[in-house]
C-alpha cells in the first residue's frame, strides 16, 4: 500500500508554492497525497514566523499531529524552522527540521530517515541561506502561484524574515518563462507572481521586474497575470506602464504601507513617505481607474501615539484603498523594534485594529458597488456552496452565481447586479 503524505502550510503563498511543489516531489516518489484533516504516515509542515502567533499556531498543529497519530514522521521546514531550529526539535513527536536551505530537499530527508527518535536538524541559526527552491503551486484548477523571488534586504524595524529568508535573489528570467508554460500546460488560467520582495526582481542576474513582466506577458495560453505584493518604492511608472496596456496583467495591485504617519514609517526604517505612496496610488490610479488596491498596515508599533493613529487612519482614508489587511504589531526577538520605547498596550492596539476594520469594510463595498450595472469578465472556481459558485473579475471583485459545472476554470463574461454587505456581488452569466 502506497505511503500517504500530507501537507500543512502556515503563511504567505510562497509558501504555498513551496509546499505544493514539495508534494509533487513525494507523489512523484510514489507517495499519495491526503488531505490535512487525513491519516498520514508522513506529516510535512512548511512554517511562518511572521508573528508570534505564527509560531504558537505552528507548535500547536505539531502537538496535534502527534497526538492523533504517534507513528507518523514529522517534518517542519520554512521560516520558524529557519528561525528557531532547536525550538522545534525539543517538541514531541517531530523528527526532522529543515530551514529554508534546506526546503527542497524535505522528500529526499524524510525518506532517508534510518533513525526515529534522535531529531535531525538540517538548518542553524547562523548559515548564509543562498539557495533558491524553484517553486510553484498546482492542484487547484484556477490559479497558480509562481515563485519568481526571494529573501530581503530591507531589514525593517520589525521583520525577521530577512533573517528567515536570506538576501534577496532570484532564478533567471527564462527560467520563470519555463515554469509558466509548465503551468499552462497544466490548465491554469491565472498565475500570480510571488516573492519575499517580488519587486526586486534582477538582483542576482542583472535583469528587471519590468524586463520579466514583459517575458511573462508574452507566454502563450496565459490568460491572467497578478502580482500578490509589491513594495511602493518599486512601482516604477514602467511597472505601472505595463501593467495598464496588457491585456494578461490584472488590475490588481498588493501594497504594503504598514502606516500612514511619516514619524512611525521612519521608525519602521520603511523606505518612503506617505508623500511618495500616495503619488503611486495616484499613478496607478492614472493609468487604472479600475484597479484593486489592497494595502497591508500595522497598528501599535512603538511609539505611535493616538494622533500617529489618527493621522495613519486619516492618510488611508484620504487615499480610499478598496482592502486593508490589517496586523497588530507583534515584537519578534533580535529586531530593533524590541528596543524601541514607547510600546504600546495590545488592547489599545486591538481597538486600533477594529476601528481599521470598519473602514476597510466601508471602503471595499464601496469599491465593489461602483461595479454594479456593468458586464465583467470573471473566472469562476469550483467551489459549490448554498447552489452558487464564486469567481473574480480582473480587479478582484468576488462574484456569485448559480453553480454550473460548465463555467469551472473558464473566463466567462457575466452582468454585475447587486452588491452584498461583504462586497461580494450577485451577478448573471451572460451568454
Amino acid at each position: 500500500m502506497p505511503r500517504r503524505v500530507n501537507f500543512h502550510t502556515l503563511g504567505c503563498k510562497l509558501n504555498f508554492s513551496e509546499s505544493s511543489t514539495i508534494a509533487r516531489q513525494f507523489e512523484q516518489g510514489g507517495f499519495v497525497r491526503v488531505a490535512p484533516t487525513e491519516e498520514a504516515d508522513i506529516c510535512i509542515i512548511n512554517s511562518c514566523s511572521v508573528t508570534e502567533h505564527a509560531d504558537k499556531k505552528c507548535r500547536n498543529i505539531i502537538r496535534k499531529l502527534h497526538r492523533r497519530n504517534p507513528l507518523a514522521v514529522i517534518a517542519v521546514t520554512g521560516c520558524y524552522a529557519q528561525l528557531k531550529p532547536y525550538e522545534i526539535a525539543k517538541i514531541d513527536g517531530v523528527d526532522i527540521v529543515l530551514g529554508n536551505n534546506n526546503k527542497g530537499e524535505t522528500y529526499q530527508r524524510v525518506v532517508e530517515l534510518a533513525e526515529r527518535g534522535r531529531v535531525q536538524v538540517y538548518s542553524c541559526e547562523t548559515d548564509d541561506i543562498v539557495n533558491f527552491f524553484s517553486a510553484f503551486s498546482s492542484g487547484d484548477r484556477t490559479r497558480a502561484f509562481l515563485k519568481v523571488q526571494d529573501g530581503c534586504d530591507y531589514c525593517c524595524a520589525y521583520c525577521t524574515i530577512h533573517n528567515a529568508r536570506g538576501a534577496s535573489r532570484n532564478i533567471p528570467i527564462a527560467e520563470v518563462v519555463r515554469q509558466a508554460e509548465e503551468i499552462v500546460a497544466g490548465g491554469q488560467k491565472e498565475i500570480v507572481i510571488t516573492g519575499v520582495n517580488t519587486g526586486d526582481f534582477g538582483k542576482t542576474t542583472g535583469e528587471s521586474f519590468a524586463d520579466l513582466l514583459r517575458a511573462l506577458d508574452a507566454v502563450e495560453g496565459v490568460e491572467r497575470y497578478r502580482i500578490s505584493s509589491i513594495e511602493p518604492n518599486l512601482i516604477t511608472d514602467e511597472v505601472i506602464d505595463i501593467c495598464a496596456q496588457s491585456t494578461k496583467f490584472q488590475h490588481h495591485f498588493h501594497i504594503p504601507i504598514q502606516c500612514g504617519s511619516n514619524k512611525i514609517l521612519a521608525l519602521m526604517r520603511r523606505r518612503y513617505t506617505v508623500e511618495k505612496f500616495a503619488d503611486r496610488i495616484a499613478a496607478i490610479r492614472r493609468a487604472m481607474p479600475d484597479a484593486f488596491i489592497g494595502i497591508d498596515v500595522i497598528t501599535g508599533f512603538p511609539g505611535e501615539t493616538d494622533a500617529d493613529f489618527a493621522d495613519s487612519r486619516n492618510f488611508l482614508e484620504s487615499i480610499s484603498p478598496s482592502f486593508l489587511h490589517i496586523f497588530p504589531f507583534s515584537e519578534r526577538p533580535g529586531t530593533p523594534a524590541v528596543d524601541l520605547p514607547g510600546k504600546v498596550q495590545s488592547s489599545v492596539s486591538t481597538a486600533r485594529v477594529k476601528e481599521l476594520e470598519l473602514l476597510s469594510d466601508r471602503l471595499h463595498y464601496e469599491f465593489c458597488s461602483r461595479a454594479v450595472g456593468t458586464i465583467a469578465d470573471v473566472l469562476f472556481e469550483s467551489t459549490e456552496r448554498g447552489g452558487m459558485m464564486t469567481g473574480f473579475t480582473g480587479n478582484y471583485i468576488k462574484v456569485k452565481v448559480p453553480y454550473n459545472c460548465r463555467y469551472i476554470n473558464r473566463i466567462v463574461p457575466v452582468e454585475l447586479l447587486l452588491a452584498e454587505p461583504s462586497g461580494v456581488l450577485l451577478g448573471q452569466i451572460v451568454e
